[in-house]
């Protein structure tokens, strides 16, 4: 039986509100943020889910709580933390200034000095970039696209042990994660790197089918389309 996947991106937290790099770094949902999450959780509040999960870091946790404590139909036990659905690490410049981190980036990558994320991936694709970005990481910690693609792959896996036999799950994860996740299996992306990032809170939808394959079928699904969904 295939398995459908609902990805929530957490909701905003300070280092998004103070534009700063977070991967793997945590910081806690805003207020803001809380309101916004609780909006998805009322329009998800009747939709039954056999089981919840969300990645190992804070801003996930808190989010898929507000999930689960809003849902009316759903019968969750604890929910299970998957370490594999964390965030892209971003090395040394996790909590630095997202600009300047770009300005870094870019130029490792060969270009002028750009601030715009969407401009650098436009013109070195997304492997490039990850590779630009673990280049200009003084202590090359940052994953790259080879390092990331095999997490992927061992995230996909692991949810293929957990979800068997279930009808629907939901994860909390992360933009960029959710994005790449995007980029190799939602059809619509067609492996292109030109694929908006994921506002906070909304939904990408996926099935899990029984030979372990995935692809990506709803791509963030923002509140307002959320009520007719």
């Amino acid at each position: 039986m295939p398995t459908e996947v609902y990805l929530v991106r957490h909701g905003e937290t300070m280092f998004n509100q103070l534009n700063k790099v977070q991967g793997w770094s945590d910081s806690p949902l805003t207020v803001k943020g809380i309101n916004d999450l609780k909006v998805t959780a009322r329009n998800l509040s009747q939709v039954h889910f056999d089981r919840m999960y969300s990645s190992d870091l804070k801003r996930a946790i808190d989010t898929v709580h507000l999930m689960k404590d809003a849902n009316e139909v759903s019968e969750l036990g604890k929910i299970k933390k998957l370490p594999a659905f964390r965030e892209v690490f971003f090395g040394s410049f996790e909590g630095d200034d997202i600009d300047e981190t770009w300005k870094k980036v870019a130029v490792a990558g060969g270009l002028k000095p750009e601030t715009d994320i969407d401009k650098i991936i436009n013109q070195l694709g997304i492997a490039k970039f990850r590779e630009a970005t673990k280049k200009a990481d003084p202590r090359h910690l940052a994953e790259n696209s080879e390092e990331l693609d095999e997490r992927m792959d061992q995230a996909i896996d692991q949810l293929t042990q957990e979800a068997q036999g279930l009808g629907r799950v939901l994860i909390v994860s992360h933009g960029d994660f959710i994005k790449t996740l995007a980029i190799k299996y939602w059809n619509q992306a067609n492996g292109s790197h030109v694929v908006p990032f994921p506002e906070n809170g909304s939904v990408t939808r996926g099935i899990l089918h029984d030979n372990g394959k995935f692809e990506i079928v709803d791509y963030n699904i923002k509140n307002n389309e959320l009520i007719n969904f």
